[in-house]
């Protein structure tokens, strides 16, 4: 004796609600890979960049220099070119007001940088919250129509006079 029982049939077969928390994971589940590849995509353009301009920065070229190329794009900058370009801005602002007191130029500096630096990380993690959200909420979710489903089997199992497994 065999049953023949194919995906589509367990679906369409499921109860309203089990078919809901499907169709809820499943869109879930299509937003988050979507979130996923395009994040992907961003961190690895974002390194990309990241290792261009480290070589230059430390090629040994004038910091200036740099700064000058830097600034005629600065609209379209990212990453640590944003970061250098908000720090030399700074200095170079600081320099030419306070150029008696080397500790307060890079203190300012560096809060400048560290601005500039939690910019770009929170660019990075844009959508993290809501992946964590569908990564933890999802089981409870999958949990809650497979229960359902075996409730709903249990009841009609009872409610027969000859109970059987088969199909």
């Amino acid at each position: 004796m065999t049953a023949d029982i194919s995906f589509v049939d367990l679906i369409l077969e499921a109860s309203l609600l089990v078919q809901l928390v499907m169709l809820i994971l499943m869109g879930m589940s299509v937003v988050s890979w979507a979130m996923i590849i395009k994040r992907s995509k961003v961190l690895k353009e974002a390194t990309k960049e990241s290792e261009t301009f480290e070589d230059k920065f430390w090629s040994g070229a004038d910091l200036a220099q740099i700064y000058q190329d830097v600034k005629k794009r600065k609209d379209d900058l990212s990453g640590t070119e944003e970061i250098f370009y908000s720090g030399f801005t700074e200095f170079l602002r600081l320099r030419k007001s306070n150029a008696d007191s080397p500790a307060f130029i890079m203190e300012g500096t560096g809060r400048s940088m560290r601005v500039a630096v939690s910019r770009e990380v929170e660019d990075l993690e844009t959508n993290l919250p809501f992946l964590a959200t569908v990564g933890s909420i999802s089981p409870y979710i999958g949990l809650f129509g497979t229960v359902w489903g075996i409730m709903h089997a249990f009841i009609a199992l009872g409610e027969v006079k000859q109970a059987t497994l088969a199909w």
